[in-house]
């Protein structure tokens, strides 16, 4: 997938991957609609950042999730 255009479909593409990856519980909160075209170099970095990790400590995760929450509009 190409992801160097922010669109819509990207971002959901991301929001779905970065869930996946951190097997994040609360799902409903990372809803793809919550989140806009106008931060997509932050997520695009945010999902860079996750997919290059092998093992994220719970304190990382937490944080991840915290920066996406702020990124939520």
């Amino acid at each position: 997938m190409n992801l160097s255009n922010p669109t819509t479909e990207n971002v959901t593409f991301m929001i779905e991957g970065i869930k996946e990856k951190l097997r994040m519980v609360n799902v409903d909160a990372m809803k793809a609609e919550n989140f806009s075209t106008e931060q997509y170099e932050d997520l695009h970095y945010m999902y860079e950042m996750v997919m290059k990790r092998q093992n994220i400590t719970p304190n990382e995760m937490q944080a991840i999730a915290a920066e996406l929450g702020s990124m939520r509009k």
